[in-house]
């Protein structure tokens, strides 16, 4: 299995894996996304290229002080050739920049963000690395081995950035358009040969670290990510003198503006149903229950009935959503839906009780690979027919009757009778959200370059859930609209307050929030979900985000004429719009959604990094 180019065994794939969000913040930069487009400023894009006199130096030197520190011959020998194909670069470079068709200007001084990445690397190479006992101590065979290692670990992230963001603007390019002035450049980089210098310095990492500590193993994965962050830095530096479409933030008026995020909670914001949660709550709360409790206090079932009730639901439940699917989409679309829909039924007997938020992390890590494994599936083009937004909300009218229908059975059922409300908080504020999702909501309430309103649209039974999921942080300020449970004395009834049970209660509740700023044409609408429940959003607001790759979602929305786009290769067509047109519109009912894997794509477009 690959992932970016990079083998699985890799110490280097391990690290890209994990500081992967920071290559997203650079390709989603106003540099990378207009040099996508073909519209980036020739001077913007000189300047940047200019830079690379002051890195390959740098990385020329590197490898010198790093050949030197190796023990091994062979080691030595590998190093030297990686240097050697670097000093030929740094020779024929002004060649290659006449080959993309540009001249590198006659004056090259180092910018700050260059002098801080090349300062970095140098001192790493000289054995100053932070973390280490004893700065630039470099006596044995061993320190000096270990010193070689630490420098190729600060050199490869910025081989295999080029490598990966290359490969993703390469699809997006038209073969048969030469236009496109930086064409050869992305060319250049997706080429087998840089391909080759680039697995040939992870693989030089790997022999390298064969006999480090576990604590020498983290040195040299901090200065992975450093050299991610610097890169993060260097391209969110360089100057752009055009108007661009991101970071959205950047778009509107910060003054007169308003931006309102609509967001779902469930496999959006969190990696279980928030179902399967409180069932599992009422199990472990039965579980504990006092043997003598008196008839005045409110009755729970045994935890093994309890149990047995919440997987008939979860059973019914699913052979009903397969029926009510089944009878919106043709024959041909079958079960594919299935596997999504595990997601979103996920019964109590597929896990431990003690096990619940122990098991969270893991499932956030597997539906990362996942979502991004999906992502790619979903970008082939479907065939769709014309945008019917009416045909939809009738289909959808189906999906309502049967999620009002699976609600009075949990009601009538008692499952969910006997929850503790503080069990219930406390199991909130340990929920752990997906990788960045906390982030971005912590960045975009306190971001000043707009006014923001950010709203929570769930068909969560418990919005004491939600709440508590978001208490730290500042996050308060989030509003939730969600069912709630109702309660005596802290402790659940078994019924449900039903404010929103349906794609068509969720519009409603959206129409009503923005109605009153429909007419300032500042006002931006951003509503983000991964679930058929939120398809009348998605499409209501300007811009609308599907996270992760629910294909029941996706084959619903196709069969009303609805386009998945992703989301980088959406705002490289709405950059060209900008250059060519002057302006450009968010149109809402466009009939057009775009597709992310991750909160680092959310990040990146609405504020940037």
């Amino acid at each position: 299995m690959t992932m970016g180019g990079v083998d699985e065994g890799r110490l280097a794939r391990k690290f890209w894996i994990k500081f992967k969000n920071e290559s997203v913040f650079i390709m989603y930069s106003p540099f990378f996304v207009s040099l996508a487009s073909g519209t980036l400023n020739s001077d913007t894009f000189l300047n940047c290229v200019s830079q690379d006199v002051h890195f390959l130096k740098a990385f020329a030197h590197s490898y010198e002080l790093a050949e030197e520190c190796a023990d091994d011959e062979e080691d030595k020998c590998a190093i030297r050739k990686l240097r050697k194909r670097v000093k030929h670069k740094l020779k024929t470079l002004d060649t290659l920049v006449s080959e993309w068709g540009f001249e590198l200007p006659e004056e090259c001084i180092t910018n700050n963000a260059t002098l801080k990445y090349t300062d970095f690397l140098l001192a790493t190479a000289s054995g100053k690395v932070e973390g280490e006992k004893v700065l630039g101590k470099i006596e044995t065979p061993f320190e000096k081995t270990k010193v070689a290692a630490y420098t190729i670990g600060a050199i490869s992230p910025c081989l295999r950035l080029f490598a990966f963001i290359t490969k993703e603007i390469q699809p997006l390019l038209d073969p048969n358009d030469s236009s496109h002035v930086y064409k050869k450049w992305v060319e250049y980089y997706c080429s087998e040969n840089f391909e080759e210098l680039t697995a040939q310095t992870e693989e030089l990492l790997d022999k390298l670290s064969v006999s480090l500590t576990g604590e020498e193993l983290d040195v040299i994965e901090k200065l992975y990510h450093q050299a991610m962050k610097l890169e993060v830095d260097f391209y969110s530096a360089q100057p752009m003198v055009q108007p661009t479409v991101i970071p959205l933030s950047w778009v509107k008026d910060p003054v007169e503006g308003q931006l309102t995020i609509f967001c779902d909670f469930d496999l959006t914001c969190t990696a279980f149903d928030s179902s399967a949660i409180l069932a599992e709550i009422a199990i472990v709360r039965s579980q504990k229950a006092d043997p003598d409790q008196s008839e005045s206090k409110l009755t729970r079932m045994s935890s093994a009935d309890l149990r047995n009730t919440w997987g008939v639901l979860s059973t019914k439940y699913t052979e009903e959503y397969e029926l009510c699917i089944d009878s919106i989409l043709p024959s041909e679309a079958g079960h594919v839906w299935f596997k999504d829909l595990t997601k979103y039924c996920v019964g109590v007997k597929l896990y431990k009780p003690c096990a619940v938020i122990e098991s969270i992390q893991l499932s956030v890590n597997s539906m990362k690979c996942l979502a991004e494994t999906s992502m790619l599936t979903m970008s082939s083009a479907f065939a769709v027919g014309k945008f019917d937004y009416k045909g939809l909300c009738e289909a959808l009218k189906q999906l309502a009757e049967f999620e009002r229908k699976a609600n009075s059975r949990v009601v009538e059922s008692g499952v969910l009778k006997g929850l503790n409300l503080e069990d219930i908080k406390r199991t909130g504020q340990l929920l752990m959200l997906q990788d960045g999702c906390r982030g971005f909501f912590q960045k975009i309430v306190k971001c000043e370059n707009y006014k923001t309103d950010v709203h929570v649209l769930s068909y969560c039974w418990c919005g004491d859930l939600i709440r508590s999921a978001f208490s730290s942080g500042d996050l308060n300020v989030l509003k939730v609209h969600s069912n709630e449970l109702v309660y005596e004395e802290s402790i659940s009834t078994g019924d449900i307050v039903k404010n929103l049970e349906s794609p068509l209660e969720k519009r409603q509740i959206f129409n009503d929030i923005v109605k009153d700023r429909s007419n300032n044409e500042q006002n931006l609408t951003v509503y983000i979900g991964g679930s058929p429940a939120d398809l009348l959003c998605l499409l209501e607001a300007d811009i609308g985000i599907v996270f992760g790759s629910s294909s029941s979602l996706r084959r619903l929305g196709e069969q009303f004429g609805v386009s998945f786009v992703p989301l980088f290769s959406g705002l490289v067509e709405k950059q060209k719009e900008l250059t060519n047109g002057g302006s450009f519109t968010w149109k809402r009912m466009s009939g057009t959604l775009y597709t992310v894997s991750s909160w680092a794509e959310i990040q990146a477009f609405i504020l940037g990094s």
